[in-house]
C-alpha cells in the first residue's frame, strides 16, 4: 500500500514504520532543499486531505529528505504567479492545505531534519509535536522577498510565542536556531541529527499506543484554538499576500536574488 501510495506522489514518500506509525517524507525529486514549487504545493495540499482518511496507522511521522525539511518557496516558481488566475488557485490550495492539516485526526509528529522556511515552517509548527535537529533553522522570510507571510505564519507564530516575538521574526525574516526555538516554545524537543528519527519515532509510537479516541479528540479540541487564530489572521494575510505578489517590491526582490545584490525597496 505504501509503495503504491509513493508511486501516486512524485515529491512525497510513504513508509509503514513499527508501532502503527505512518512515515511521510518530503522528498522533492529536483530540489535538494525540498523547495515549494507548483508540484510540491499541490502534493502537500493533497497529502493532508489523504491523511484525513488514513485508517491503517495511529500516528504520523513527518520529516524531510536530505539537508532541509522544506526551504520555502522556489524563487523560479514565483514569477509564474503574477496571473490572477494562478494566484487564486494558489490561495485556495494554501487555505485548504492548512485546514486539512489541522483536521487530520491522527497525531502528527514532525522530525525537523533541516531548515524549514515559509510554508515549510508553517507546516512544521502546525504539527502536534516537533522534534528539531540541532543545526536546523526555522524562519519565515516572506518579507525578504517583498510579500506578506500569508500561509499561516501570521497565526501560528504569535500563538506559539506571542505577538512581540512573532513580529520580531516575521518582520525581519531572521532565522531561529534549534536552541532558541526550544527556549521560545516553538518546538518541543531538540536532539542531535543522528538521533532525530529514532527519538521522533519513539514519541510517535507512544502516541500511537495511546487510546485512539482520547488522543484524537484531545488533539481536535486543542486545534480549535489554533483554528480560531487562523480564522482571525489567515484570510486577511493571504489576501494581502496576493497583492504583494504583484508589487514592484516583490519583482525587485526576485531581480536582486538573480543578480546577487541587495534589493532596493520603494513601497510600491
Amino acid at each position: 500500500m505504501d509503495a503504491q501510495r509513493s508511486r501516486d506522489y512524485q515529491a512525497i514518500l510513504f513508509e509503514t514504520l513499527p508501532g502503527d506509525v505512518l512515515g511521510v517524507t518530503i522528498a522533492h525529486p529536483t530540489s535538494a532543499l525540498n523547495a515549494v514549487d507548483e508540484l510540491l504545493h499541490r502534493e502537500l495540499a493533497r497529502l493532508f486531505r489523504d491523511l484525513k482518511q488514513e485508517r491503517g496507522a495511529r500516528a504520523v511521522l513527518l520529516t524531510g529528505q536530505g539537508k532541509a525539511f522544506s526551504a520555502g518557496g522556489d524563487f523560479d516558481w514565483f514569477p509564474t504567479l503574477q496571473d490572477m488566475t494562478a494566484l487564486e488557485h494558489l490561495r485556495r490550495d494554501a487555505k485548504q492545505l492548512v485546514w486539512d492539516l489541522l483536521d487530520v485526526e491522527l497525531p502528527i509528529v514532525c522530525a525537523l531534519n533541516g531548515s524549514a522556511a515559509g510554508l515549510g515552517a508553517s507546516i512544521a509548527l502546525l504539527c502536534d509535536v516537533v522534534f528539531m535537529a540541532r543545526g536546523a533553522l526555522l524562519l519565515d522570510p516572506h518579507v525578504r522577498v517583498g510579500i506578506v507571510a500569508g500561509d499561516g505564519g501570521t497565526a501560528i507564530w504569535p500563538l506559539a510565542i506571542g505577538p512581540a516575538r512573532a513580529k520580531q521574526y516575521l518582520l525581519t525574516g531572521d532565522p531561529v536556531s534549534a536552541e532558541e526555538a526550544l527556549r521560545l516554545g516553538l518546538v518541543n524537543f531538540v536532539c542531535e541529527p543522528e538521533a532525530l528519527h529514532a527519538d521522533a519515532l519513539a514519541f510517535a509510537q507512544r502516541l500511537a499506543a495511546g487510546a485512539p479516541l482520547a488522543v484524537q479528540y484531545t488533539k481536535q479540541s486543542v486545534n480549535k484554538l489554533v483554528k480560531q487564530s487562523l480564522n482571525v489572521a489567515f484570510d486577511h494575510a493571504t489576501a494581502l499576500e496576493l497583492v504583494t505578489f504583484r508589487s514592484d517590491d516583490h519583482r525587485e526582490a526576485l531581480a536582486a536574488i538573480r543578480e546577487k545584490r541587495r534589493p532596493v525597496f520603494k513601497g510600491r
